[in-house]
C-alpha cells in the first residue's frame, strides 16, 4: 500500500531530522539564553540542515500518505519513529545498543505490521463534514486540555511527563486529522481553497502547541513516562479518529484477536525501549558526550 509506504518514509526522515537537529546543537556554542546568534551558527552547520530537510521531507511524506491512505492505518506506522530514532541515533551518537534494545526494536516493527495486517481498515470519507469538526474539536481539544491541566497540577516526575505526552498525542493525532482534510481540500479544490480553508491554519497551529507540549513533557520527567505515553497515545487516538471522524472501517471478529495480540507485543516494546538507557543517550547525547565515561546522568530509566 502506496500510503504505508510514505507513512514509513515520514517516520524515517523524521527520525532521521530529530537526530541530526540535536548532534547540531551540540556542535554550536551553548548559551542558557535565547539568543538570536543561535540561528545564526545553526545555519552555517551542514549537519543542522540536513536535520531541517529530514523534517521537511517527513511533513511532506506524512501529508502524501495521509492524502492517500486511511488516518486508521497511516498514524499508528509514525510508532516507527521511536525504534528509528533509536538506531540512527546509535550511530550518530556512537551508543552502542543493547540486547534489550534490539529486542524492543523487534517487538514494536513485528507487534505493528501484526496489528495493522489484522485491522486492516479500509474506506471511509475524503472529507468530512464541516459540522461534524465542532464536536470533534471539543472532544478531543477538552480532552488534551484536561491532560494538560493534571500534568501542570503535578510537581516534576512521573504522573507530570506522562499527562504532558499524553497531551502532545491528542494534538499530533488531531494534526494528522486535519492534515487529512486539508489535503482533500489542496487535491480536489486547488491551491487558493487550500489557503483560504481553516484546516491548513488549524492544524498548523495544533503541531506547533503539540510539539511545545512535547518539550514540557521531556523536561518534566524522565521518558519511561512521557514516550510511551506520546507514542502510543498519538497511534490509539489517531485509529480512533479514523474510525469515528472519517468512517474508516477496520476488520472485526477473529482478526480482533491477532489485533489485540499486535498491539500487546507493540505496547512492550515501547515501555521496554523507554526504559533503555541507549534511548536516552540518544535523546540526551549532550549528557552522554559530556561525561567522562559516557555514562548517562542518574535520572535515566
Amino acid at each position: 500500500m502506496i500510503s504505508i509506504l510514505f507513512a514509513v518514509l515520514a517516520a524515517c526522515s523524521n527520525a532521521f531530522g530529530t537526530v541530526l537537529q540535536r548532534r547540531a546543537v551540540l556542535t554550536v556554542p551553548a548559551s542558557k539564553s535565547l539568543r538570536l546568534g543561535l540561528m545564526k551558527d545553526l545555519l552555517r552547520t551542514p549537519v543542522w540542515l540536513a536535520g531541517i530537510l529530514g523534517v521537511i521531507l517527513a511533513a511532506i511524506f506524512q501529508a502524501l500518505a495521509l492524502g492517500t491512505g486511511s488516518l486508521a492505518a497511516v498514524q499508528p506506522v509514525f510508532i516507527l519513529e521511536l525504534p528509528l530514532a533509536l538506531v540512527i541515533g546509535g550511530m550518530v551518537f556512537h551508543v552502542e545498543l543493547s540486547h534489550k534494545a534490539w529486542v524492543s526494536v523487534a517487538c514494536i516493527a513485528g507487534g505493528l505490521a501484526l496489528f495493522l495486517f489484522s485491522m486492516a481498515p479500509s474506506g471511509g470519507r475524503e472529507q468530512v463534514p464541516g459540522i461534524w469538526w465542532v464536536p470533534t474539536l471539543l472532544i478531543v481539544g477538552g480532552l488534551g486540555a484536561v491532560l494538560v491541566l493534571a500534568g501542570l497540577r503535578r510537581p516534576n516526575g512521573l504522573m507530570r511527563a506522562a499527562c504532558l505526552g499524553g497531551a502532545a498525542a491528542v494534538g499530533n493525532a488531531l494534526t494528522a486529522a486535519l492534515i487529512k482534510s486539508s489535503m482533500d481540500i489542496l487535491e480536489h479544490q486547488g491551491v487558493a481553497a487550500w489557503l483560504l480553508s481553516w484546516q491548513t491554519y488549524a492544524f498548523a497551529a495544533a503541531g506547533g502547541f503539540s510539539l511545545f507540549l512535547l518539550g514540557t513533557a521531556m523536561q518534566g520527567g524522565p521518558l519511561i513516562a512521557s514516550q510511551p505515553a506520546l507514542t502510543l497515545g498519538d497511534a490509539v487516538v489517531g485509529f480512533c479518529l479514523g474510525v469515528t471522524l472519517y468512517g474508516e472501517q477496520p476488520r472485526t471478529g477473529f482478526w480482533l484477536l491477532p489485533a489485540l495480540a499486535g498491539f500487546a507485543v507493540l505496547s512492550y516494546g515501547v515501555f521496554a525501549m523507554s526504559r533503555t538507557q541507549c534511548l536516552y543517550k540518544c535523546v540526551h547525547p549532550e549528557e552522554h558526550l559530556a561525561s567522562p565515561a559516557g555514562q548517562p546522568a542518574a535520572s535515566a530509566t
